[in-house]
């Protein structure tokens, strides 16, 4: 497993320390967490088991059937 050296100001630090305080992880997992998040290029499950959960969607006509009309508009 690699070891990464960053430096922060000291802002984001606290910010980080807090960040991984409330999610209850050490600081070396939270950051681990964000960087597979940027990383992954797979799709979450959850979105995966919608695939196909749905009709197609409606033509812009089909939405906009029922809208009835606009006003007209004043002339300048």
């Amino acid at each position: 497993m690699g070891q990464v050296t960053i430096y922060l100001e000291d802002d984001i630090e606290r910010k980080m320390k807090d960040a991984a305080k409330s999610a209850r992880l050490s600081k070396s997992k939270w950051i681990a967490r964000l960087i597979k998040e940027q990383v992954s290029n797979e799709w979450p499950q959850s979105v995966i088991d919608m695939a196909g959960s749905w009709n197609d969607f409606p033509t812009i006509s089909e939405i906009r059937e029922n809208e009835g009309n606009d006003i007209e508009r004043e002339k300048l």
